[in-house]
């Protein structure tokens, strides 16, 4: 099971950007990637068009899930989630260190 989605806050564990934080912007969990807002910067060249002059931009590109790990929003330390079910069936995430959900 993929435990990374949208809109979570992660640190980057390895690479160029080691030690930053972001939010998640897309999930591909077919391919383990996942971008993160203002990591992995890449730049693509654009030929201009009639709306676009074109030129040089720079773009987030994805970055192995295994890369990153969740920020618990209460504690504000990495952590590995852990799973477990509520009376009424959800599965909900829950931080090991002080036991903060995420849903």
């Amino acid at each position: 099971m993929f435990n990374i989605k949208k809109k979570d806050k992660v640190i980057v564990l390895s690479g160029k950007d080691k030690g930053k934080k972001g939010e998640v912007l897309d999930v591909f969990p077919k391919k383990d990637r996942v971008i993160v807002s203002k990591i992995n910067f890449v730049k693509r060249h654009t030929k201009p068009t009639q709306k676009d002059p074109g030129g040089i931009r720079e773009k987030e590109a994805p970055i192995a899930a295994s890369k990153v790990m969740l920020i618990c929003p209460k504690c504000d330390q990495a952590f590995r989630p852990k799973f477990d079910k509520l009376s009424d069936g959800k599965k909900v995430r829950v931080c090991r260190k002080c036991g903060e959900m995420l849903i």
